[in-house]
């Protein structure tokens, strides 16, 4: 990661570019924020929340799956069950409704896929719709359903928002047992009768809560509509408040419930704050701390995109290389921003909360929440990039 030297360039605030010395309108500059105690942020030895070292209670090898996925489960490098998937598996091969909590990097794709993928391959009768909040968490499904389902003859077609609608119309012409969608887009073309969804018997809403945080809420309500009443019903999501779990349950037919401990699961993310006395500092802290060795894949979180864009542009003037995503970008621009990092060719990537959710990516060594979250859970949800599976990661907040 190239870098001018810029350490002590703006010390003097009086020299700063004026897109640093002042807040536009609904810009929150990231300084404050009352509704989160700040001890919150802070966890900085998170070993020693851990419990009883998990131990699964269903082998891999156990599994009671076709042994064509069992290879596939086995070749993608998984040695146990995580606790998401140790619990929420049996019960989704029961045919239960399930209402499924645990946080981010604990496995919970793979937790609904390898039950549905078996169920699919033994009665190809059976169709799933996926419905996921963000092209980019549909896209990362889509992906990890083509690894577990390889050499089953199993199909699937992905129905997202940012591609041309008459291609979409092509793609939902071929045979597939999945479909993997956001809301609007499914919504629309089940409006233009290019889909029925009266087909569909098992259905997954993945990130529940992110999906009413973004008002999906009706959306969801008149996919569901037009399913079938005899169905099997998913809900996942890292979190669920109590009036949502209350909405929810209406969807489902006396659902099970599994909840993993989000003490556990957040075991490998230590977490800290950063204190600045003022805003204009902010920058001259971020260069400090991007330019040391061990910040090796940076993920940076601001509030908006118009503050995205100022960063983006003061670290890039500053010699760093660095992608961002965001709202306003296009799907194909938003989808490389994605590759480069995930493929190391930059290691910083600015972020609204857009990526917050679900997105797996490797290896991110750090998140920093250069503007503080709106709400704990979004906190949660931000953080959870880092520390996925058995790696470490750190989380920085700046106050």
């Amino acid at each position: 990661m190239y870098q001018k030297n810029y350490s002590n360039r703006y010390r003097n605030t009086s020299r700063r570019p004026n897109r640093f010395g002042f807040k536009r309108r609904g810009s929150s500059g990231g300084s404050r924020n009352s509704s989160i105690d700040i001890s919150k942020y802070i966890n900085r030895n998170p070993e020693e929340t851990l419990e009883l070292a998990f131990i699964p209670s269903v082998n891999i090898n156990d599994l009671a799956v076709d042994e064509k996925l069992k290879y596939n489960i086995q070749r993608k490098g998984y040695t146990q069950l995580t606790p998401i998937q140790d619990k929420a598996i049996p019960l989704i091969m029961n045919g239960r409704d399930l209402i499924g909590i645990a946080n981010t990097g604990t496995g919970k794709t793979a937790a609904f896929l390898i039950p549905l993928i078996n169920k699919v391959y033994l009665n190809k009768q059976e169709k799933v719709l996926i419905i996921a909040p963000t092209r980019e968490l549909a896209q990362q499904i889509n992906a990890e359903f083509r690894s577990l389902s390889q050499g089953l003859n199993i199909y699937s077609t992905l129905c997202i928002g940012g591609t041309n609608m008459y291609s979409q119309r092509r793609d939902l012409g071929r045979p597939h047992n999945f479909l993997i969608c956001t809301p609007g887009r499914i919504k629309d073309v089940a409006e233009r009768k290019w889909i029925n969804l009266s087909m569909y018997n098992n259905i997954v809403v993945d990130e529940v809560d992110r999906m009413f945080d973004m008002g999906f809420q009706k959306d969801i309500r008149i996919i569901l509509g037009q399913l079938p009443t005899a169905r099997q019903t998913l809900f996942f999501s890292a979190t669920v408040s109590d009036n949502i779990e209350a909405l929810i349950k209406s969807f489902l037919n006396t659902p099970e419930k599994v909840s993993i401990n989000q003490k556990i699961s957040s075991v490998n993310i230590m977490q800290d704050i950063i204190r600045t006395d003022s805003a204009h500092k902010k920058i001259d802290v971020l260069h400090d701390i991007l330019i040391k060795p061990e910040y090796t894949k940076v993920l940076i979180f601001i509030k908006t995109k118009w503050s995205l864009n100022e960063v983006e542009k003061e670290l890039i003037d500053r010699g760093f290389k660095v992608a961002s995503i965001h709202g306003n970008k296009t799907q194909g621009a938003r989808q490389r921003s994605l590759s480069i990092f995930k493929e190391n060719r930059t290691q910083i990537l600015l972020a609204t909360d857009i990526a917050a959710r679900g997105l797996d990516i490797n290896n991110v060594s750090h998140v920093i929440n250069y503007d503080q979250p709106a709400t704990y859970n979004d906190y949660i949800h931000r953080i959870g990039r880092t520390g996925r599976g058995n790696n470490k990661g750190v989380a920085l907040t700046f106050i």
